[in-house]
């Protein structure tokens, strides 16, 4: 019986893991900063009705950062780059970092933009076609 247990415990560990991978991932920590805290909500790119990708933004000493994960259901599809960037209220970018494929996981450079109301922007390019999204705004 104990035998059993521990290979249903394995198979449910293992199933899990696979759920879990199969969507967007939780971010790490931008280059520069051990502790962001996500801001306001999630902003998704979409192909043809497809989410492909998802767009936040963070707050971490004393600045904003945008990321940007492309989804692991689309990393083999024909993509050429990913772009993020903080945007300001009046439009302006902040931080903004591009990177060719195969990078699938983008952070912008932080921002010192805390004192303004702001959003993160990713861009995918896709056959020279931009597909873009935004977060929600926060103040």
């Amino acid at each position: 019986m104990r035998r059993i247990t521990t290979i249903v415990t394995t198979v449910a560990a293992a199933a899990a893991a696979t759920l879990i991978s199969a969507g967007p991932a939780a971010a790490a920590n931008p280059p520069g900063c051990s502790s962001v805290s996500q801001v306001g909500s999630a902003g998704y790119i979409k192909l043809n009705g497809t989410t492909i990708a998802s767009v936040k933004q963070y707050y971490g000493c004393g600045k904003n950062y945008s990321y940007v994960w492309v989804w692991e259901t689309y990393r083999d599809r024909g993509w050429s780059s990913v772009y993020t960037a903080v945007v300001t209220r009046e439009g302006d970018r902040h931080g903004g970092v591009s990177k060719a494929r195969p990078a699938y996981e983008v952070w912008s450079n932080g921002a010192s933009t805390a004192d303004r109301c702001t959003r993160a922007v990713g861009q995918i390019l896709i056959n020279g076609q931009s597909y873009a999204a935004n977060t929600s705004e926060v103040c």
